[in-house]
């Protein structure tokens, strides 16, 4: 009896733990994920595209057709923070980045200049 509890409560601990990790991951939490600056758009109107990790899909735009240039890129998002965004990376370029909550009370001026981005939009700190 003993053994079949202590092992029913050593499996629970396990799947609470894996739990908890997958999703964290899945939610953006500090995931470690790769992407590449597709478009720099004016204004900070920025496009990037999540080429290796496992982003949850409901964050990203599963495909997103640029209507200036119809191409067509996978997993993009815009970004909620461009102010954040580091100076050095430029268009073409790979990083990684985590998905952090967004700041409140954020004094971020940007000019209002329109160049299309995907509709879903993240808030990213870039950790290279």
């Amino acid at each position: 009896m003993k053994k079949t509890l202590s092992g029913l409560m050593m499996l629970v601990v396990v799947l609470q733990a894996f739990t908890a990790c997958s999703s964290k991951a899945s939610k953006g939490g500090s995931a470690k994920l790769k992407a590449r600056f597709e478009v720099a758009g004016m204004c900070s109107n920025y496009t990037f595209s999540v080429i290796e990790g496992r982003v949850n899909p409901g964050l990203v735009e599963a495909t997103w057709t640029n209507p200036q240039t119809n191409k067509t890129y996978w997993k993009a998002f815009g970004i909620s923070n461009p102010c954040n965004f580091p100076s050095n990376i430029k268009e073409g370029d790979t990083f990684y980045f985590e998905i952090v909550p967004a700041e409140k009370d954020s004094k971020c001026a940007v000019c209002m200049a329109f160049y299309p981005t995907p509709g879903k939009k993240l808030n990213i700190k870039v950790i290279q």
